[in-house]
């Protein structure tokens, strides 16, 4: 079942199906419409997603990889297999679509085990790779409204902390991003971790982080940091 032959079969099955999509919503809608592998087993079909996600070139099939992942969510039971499968994915990410796709399933995962996932995203913190850097800030929070529980505010701090004068461009939209998130939650917090830090965020992280705060707060701090 899962032999080489028949995992590059189904990879070329799905590799046609995406052909025919060209945005995300249709993209989900061909992934609806069910691949000839859809009736077998979890498990049987985590194989073929996998092989796929490490073998393909093509963003959109690793896309409908992520679709595979999503629709089992609900599925608390298997959020530690989905989670090592995350990890393991995570190696072969090279653009934010594919990186953010992850998150929104990270971010779950780390309500159920919340020390598990915090330990990689610390590990992932400090690693070479800007995508793994990335990572370990939009998957703290990705959107607020999604989530039920929350980390600590030290937590995400101290993974915060460290990137604000990251030189990339995407782990800085990532900075940018998890302020703005974490000003939903913890908003007296958040303005004193801007205004203290104030000198060192990015013009990138800066703006982000200002998206929905009231005029008020946003031209104190642009005073500020004048």
């Amino acid at each position: 079942m899962t032999d080489k032959k028949l995992l590059t079969k189904y990879h070329q099955e799905v590799l046609a199906r995406v052909k025919a999509a060209s945005t995300i919503p249709e993209h989900r809608i061909a992934f609806r419409q069910g691949y000839s592998f859809a009736k077998e087993p979890f498990e049987t079909q985590l194989t073929i997603w996998h092989y796929i996600w490490k073998a393909t070139d093509n963003i959109y099939a690793q896309i409908h990889a992520f679709f595979f992942l999503e629709q089992h969510m609900k599925n608390v039971k298997l959020h530690s297999i989905i989670w090592d499968t995350c990890v393991s994915w995570q190696e072969e990410v090279t653009d934010w679509p594919l990186s953010d796709s992850l998150s929104k399933i990270n971010t779950r995962i780390l309500e159920q085990y919340p020390e598990q996932v915090y330990t990689q995203l610390a590990t992932w913190n400090k690693d070479s790779d800007l995508w793994k850097r990335r990572q370990s800030l939009v998957s703290l929070l990705y959107y607020t409204r999604t989530k039920k529980v929350y980390l600590p505010y030290k937590k995400i701090e101290a993974l915060l902390a460290p990137l604000l004068t990251d030189k990339e461009y995407y782990v800085q939209k990532g900075v940018g991003w998890t302020l703005r998130e974490l000003n939903n939650i913890y908003p007296k917090l958040t303005y004193a971790f801007l205004q203290k830090n104030i000198k060192s965020i990015s013009p990138i992280a800066f703006t982000i982080a200002m998206e929905k705060m009231n005029e008020e707060e946003k031209k104190a701090l642009k005073a500020i940091r004048k």
